[in-house]
C-alpha cells in the first residue's frame, strides 16, 4: 500500500512543533536558530508569510539546508502572494529535494493586508477553492516528489475546514481554544491531519502573561477571522472587546512555567491534535531558541 502525505507525516512529526516568526534577520541567525531547535529534539519548525518581505519558500529552503531530519512547514504560504501555479511548483521541488520534510499550510490572510497589497479581497471561501483548482490544473508541470508532501489549510471556521476536509490532507489552526481542537477533528475526521499552532508565554505573573498575550492585538484586527472563530465558540463580543477578557486570553494562550505550557499541549492532543506547533513571544530568533531549550525537557518527555 503506497504511503499517503498524511502517514507520512504523522511518522515523522512527533508530538510537538516549533514556530519561528521574526520578521527579519539574517540567513545566518536562520540557519543557527533552526539548527538549536533540531538539536533540542522538536519534530518540525514552521515559518510564516506575509505579502512581501520575507518569501516563505526562499525561507524554507534556507532552513531545510541548514538541517538534517526536522519537518519544515509554511504556517502560512500566503496564496495572495503568487500564482497557484507557483505555489505548487515551489512546494513540488523542496518536497523533491529534501523527501519527507515539507508540510505546505496554505492561508487568505486578512481582508485589511490583502488590500495593502494593491489587491481586492474577496469571499476567503471561495478564493481558496479557487486556488486549490488553479493548484491542482498544474500538478503535471511540477515535479514529482519521491515522497508526497500534505497540503493543510489555515481553516478556523467550519466551512474552510469542510474544504480542508474535501481537498486538502488537514488543517492548521492557530491560537484556538482547546474545544476549537475538538470541534475541528470532529469534522475533519480521523483520516486528516491536525496541526494546532499555539502561543506558549514563560510567564507565571497573570497580569504580565495576559499583557504580553494582549499586545498581539489579535482581536482587534479590522476583520479578525479570531474574532469570528471565537464568537462561533459562544464568546460574546463584550468578552472579545479589549483584546479579549481574561478567559479569553486564557483560552487562547498557553502561559505559566514549562509544566502549564506540557499541560496545554497534552489538552490539545486529547482533544485530537496530531500535532502541537509552538510560537513562544521572544524579541529576536536567539531568544526563541533559548525559550524552545528550556522547554523542551517538559514539552517533548
Amino acid at each position: 500500500m503506497a504511503v499517503t502525505a498524511v502517514d507520512e507525516m504523522r511518522r515523522r512529526l512527533g508530538r510537538v512543533g516549533a514556530a519561528l516568526t521574526t520578521p527579519i534577520a539574517p540567513a545566518a541567525e536562520w540557519r543557527h536558530a533552526a539548527r538549536r531547535v533540531e538539536d533540542a529534539g522538536y519534530g518540525s519548525i514552521w515559518v510564516n508569510e506575509a505579502i512581501g518581505g520575507r518569501e516563505v519558500f526562499t525561507q524554507l529552503s534556507v532552513m531545510l539546508a541548514a538541517t538534517d531530519r526536522v519537518v519544515l512547514g509554511s504556517s502560512i504560504a500566503n496564496l495572495w502572494a503568487r500564482h497557484p501555479a507557483a505555489m505548487q511548483g515551489a512546494a513540488s521541488v523542496l518536497a523533491d529535494a529534501y523527501p519527507g520534510r515539507l508540510a505546505l499550510g496554505i492561508g487568505v490572510s486578512m481582508g485589511a493586508l490583502v488590500e495593502q497589497s494593491g489587491q481586492e479581497w474577496t469571499s476567503p471561501l471561495n478564493r481558496m477553492r479557487e486556488y486549490l483548482d488553479g493548484m491542482d490544473a498544474s500538478v503535471d508541470a511540477a515535479p514529482v516528489p519521491e515522497t508526497p508532501f500534505p497540503r493543510l489549510l489555515a481553516a478556523l471556521g467550519p466551512k474552510m475546514q469542510g474544504l480542508a476536509r474535501d481537498r486538502a490532507d488537514g488543517a492548521l489552526p492557530a491560537a484556538m481554544p482547546v474545544e476549537h481542537t475538538r470541534q475541528a477533528r470532529e469534522r475533519l475526521g480521523d483520516d486528516k491531519l491536525l496541526i494546532v499552532l499555539q502561543g506558549a508565554i514563560l510567564e507565571t505573573d497573570p497580569e504580565k502573561a495576559r499583557g504580553a498575550a494582549r499586545q498581539t492585538r489579535m482581536l482587534e484586527m479590522p476583520g479578525s477571522p479570531y474574532t469570528r472563530a471565537l464568537k462561533g465558540l459562544g464568546y460574546s463580543d463584550e468578552a472579545l472587546a479589549g483584546g479579549g477578557s481574561d478567559e479569553v486570553v486564557d483560552a487562547c494562550y498557553g502561559w505559566g512555567d514549562e509544566s502549564a505550557i506540557a499541560k496545554r499541549i497534552q489538552d490539545h492532543l486529547d482533544a485530537g491534535a496530531d500535532h502541537v506547533c509552538l510560537s513562544v513571544f521572544a524579541p529576536d530568533l536567539a531568544s526563541s531558541a533559548d525559550q524552545f531549550e528550556r522547554l523542551a525537557p517538559a514539552v517533548l518527555s
